[in-house]
């Protein structure tokens, strides 16, 4: 199989420190450098806890220059990762992101961006191959089973909420199901927010506690019965499996693919 350049923006993080390791043990794969908002000019087996040599920068526009790499994998946050997005792509990068919170109109310009430089780019809300199945099988079940919620519970760090997976789990039960409210019409909130966020008719509740990974729960209801359908990562090596299938797929597709469960079948 033909070696995939990779430059990795967020390798300090947890989820980044994972995709190094991702990278190194995958024989196919190449890591040519980092990018970081420090540490310029060092290396990263200079950083504790890396033994890896090689380059760090803190402007990815010289990194994707110098480096000529054929896939960025970004695990930054959402304002940092919708800035590298657009410039590897700009740079002919094919881009894999684990970062969330792209609006219709970013995904939009991303989209013209992938057709006009002719290459694919990949964002994930999630990378874990099991909620991709889980997310999938809730889409199959909303088709027979209306009323829905959806509980996603994360560690106490993580800044967004919604999480991107609760969200897009609820937009791929949205297309499959006609809208409508839950629970009685005329419920009261004695505390705002008691029921949840609502996204067309869909209830979502977002738990954050100390020792939470990352799980979510789909909760639909019917007469007489309940189905329940969950997931849960125990730890940050369950992405990855979905971050390599998305680097190889990234290699073959010439457009923007928002989710993974649009690649697997």
């Amino acid at each position: 199989m033909k070696e995939i350049k990779i430059v990795i923006a967020g390798a300090r993080g947890r989820m980044g420190s994972e995709a190094v390791k991702l990278v190194e043990e995958t024989t196919h794969f190449s890591l040519v450098a980092v990018v970081d908002h420090k540490h310029e000019g060092k290396s990263l087996k200079d950083l504790d806890g890396f033994d890896v040599d090689v380059p760090i920068y803190t402007d990815i526009d010289k990194c994707f220059f110098e480096t000529s790499p054929d896939v960025l994998i970004d695990l930054t946050t959402p304002e940092i990762g919708k800035i590298h997005t657009k410039k590897a792509l700009l740079n002919g990068v094919r881009p894999v992101v684990g970062t969330t919170g792209f609006s219709e109109d970013d995904l939009a310009e991303l989209q013209e961006l992938t057709t006009e430089k002719g290459i694919g780019a990949i964002i994930a809300p999630n990378f874990a191959i099991g909620a991709i199945l889980m997310m999938k099988f809730s889409q199959m079940a909303a088709k027979y089973l209306q009323d829905v919620e959806i509980i996603e519970q994360h560690h106490d760090q993580k800044l967004d909420a919604p999480s991107g997976t609760g969200l897009k789990t609820a937009e791929m039960i949205a297309a499959v199901r006609e809208e409508k409210q839950q629970g009685h019409p005329d419920e009261k909130e004695i505390l705002t927010g008691a029921r949840g966020a609502n996204y067309k008719g869909i209830r979502l509740h977002s738990v954050r506690l100390p020792g939470l990974i990352a799980h979510q729960e789909v909760m639909f209801g019917g007469d007489g019965q309940t189905l329940k359908i969950r997931h849960d990562s125990y730890n940050r090596a369950s992405f990855m499996s979905g971050v390599k299938l998305a680097v190889e797929n990234v290699m073959k597709v010439d457009l923007l693919v928002y989710g993974l469960e649009n690649i697997i079948e």
